[in-house]
């Protein structure tokens, strides 16, 4: 639980500028689903999404049905396969079969595409598409692929003069969806971070990618002798691009008495992947009165750690805001230290297999990771694994 210690360390060295290439901010994040249409619309029902554009048989799309939603500036996209045999829908059903739903691609939005694949070229990156050009009446757009790490890639789009709906080929959504006129806002805003989840002795390599590849730097972490419960514990370093706009923890298992919660992922979802998303609110109360009014599922936080969290706050400097009593009613965690707090909340899984989930989380003067609730979820979460029999 929170106090007023910090917990992990922070770095002050970003390192070199980079010479050639921006990364900006997160573009977009693609999902592999069974059903995109219905994963569009649940999405939409359930955490405030509202339809934004599609690509299909009717868009002239045979192979793949894509439906984007958006809320703010959060896009995710959701895609299916229409055919079981071209290369592009077989390793789609592959990935299916291997890992279930989750997030395939994390796209960013940079400037000079060209000097970072340039770049990723002489760092021997595993490229999956090099540069490629798609138009309409939109404009163009220029994109291009790389692997991270398990079976995830990355898409830099180079785009900044189109005009379109969201993308080259995507059009309007042929969908009237009068039950979300009926629904309250979620109002949640922007990407915040994204969390990848990574075998036992694996996370350096992965950060390693990050430094060489893309010029990103590590911009905080936490160990095992930091986050630990009895039973089980983590690893997790934080890189973020030159101008922190875009920030990717890794994570990876320590051992334990039990099965760690990102052991577990690991075991569902075959192999590294993108635990969590976090989604950013500036009134995290109402996003979260709302969202469970629509049915959202949320980890039970204990009472217990209200009445700490009370205890410490009275010796604290920081100034919550907030009325604890409707925290503790809405089971939203807070971190604090002498300059200020942050407010989050973790959804139970999205799917079956106890794999991706949703952070929702509220900064005030505070950039950390929640560290100091990362033993109170870990309890939490063993509740959760004890129940599956994990």
């Amino acid at each position: 639980m929170a106090d007023d210690r910090v917990i992990g360390t922070t770095y002050e060295n970003k390192g070199p500028k980079p010479d050639r290439g921006r990364f900006l901010n997160f573009h977009h994040v693609e999902w592999w689903v069974g059903n995109a249409k219905q994963a569009a619309f649940h999405y939409c029902a359930r955490y405030g999404f509202k339809h934004m554009a599609f690509k299909g048989l009717e868009t002239g799309s045979r192979q793949v049905a894509a439906h984007a939603v958006c809320q703010n500036d959060i896009v995710f996209v959701f895609k299916s396969s229409y055919e079981p045999h071209s290369p592009e829908t077989k390793e789609m059903g592959q990935h299916l079969m291997l890992h279930g739903d989750g997030v395939k691609d994390i796209a960013f939005t940079v400037e000079d595409l060209d000097g970072i694949m340039e770049k990723a070229k002489t760092k021997g990156v595993k490229i999956v598409k090099d540069i490629w050009e798609e138009s309409d009446e939109g404009g163009k757009v220029r994109f291009a692929r790389v692997q991270t790490y398990g079976d995830t890639t990355h898409t830099f789009i180079e785009g900044g003069n189109f005009k379109g709906l969201f993308l080259p080929g995507y059009q309007k959504p042929r969908i009237d969806d009068s039950l979300l006129e009926k629904l309250p806002p979620c109002d949640l805003l922007f990407i915040d971070h994204i969390v990848g989840n990574q075998p036992d002795l694996m996370m350096e390599n992965a950060v390693q990618w990050y430094e060489n590849n893309l010029a990103f730097h590590r911009f905080w972490s936490v160990d095992d002798s930091q986050v630990h419960t009895k039973y089980s514990s983590l690893r997790s370093i934080v890189m973020a691009n030159w101008e922190e706009t875009i920030k990717m923890p890794i994570n990876e298992p320590a051992p334990g008495l039990k099965k760690s919660q990102i052991q577990e992922y690991v075991d569902y979802y075959g192999s590294a992947g993108v635990q969590h998303l976090a989604l950013r609110s500036n009134d995290i109360i109402q996003s979260i009165k709302n969202l469970r009014e629509r049915g959202t599922e949320f980890l039970n936080i204990p009472d217990t750690y209200y009445t700490e969290l009370r205890k410490r706050l009275k010796n604290s400097k920081v100034q919550v805001k907030e009325d604890i009593e409707v925290l503790r009613k809405l089971k939203i965690l807070i971190d604090y230290d002498d300059d200020g707090y942050l407010l989050q909340i973790f959804t139970k899984p999205l799917q079956d297999r106890p794999t991706v989930f949703l952070e929702v989380i509220q900064r005030n003067n505070h950039n950390g990771f929640g560290a100091g609730n990362f033993q109170a979820l870990f309890e939490c979460i063993e509740v959760e694994q004890s129940e599956r029999g994990n």
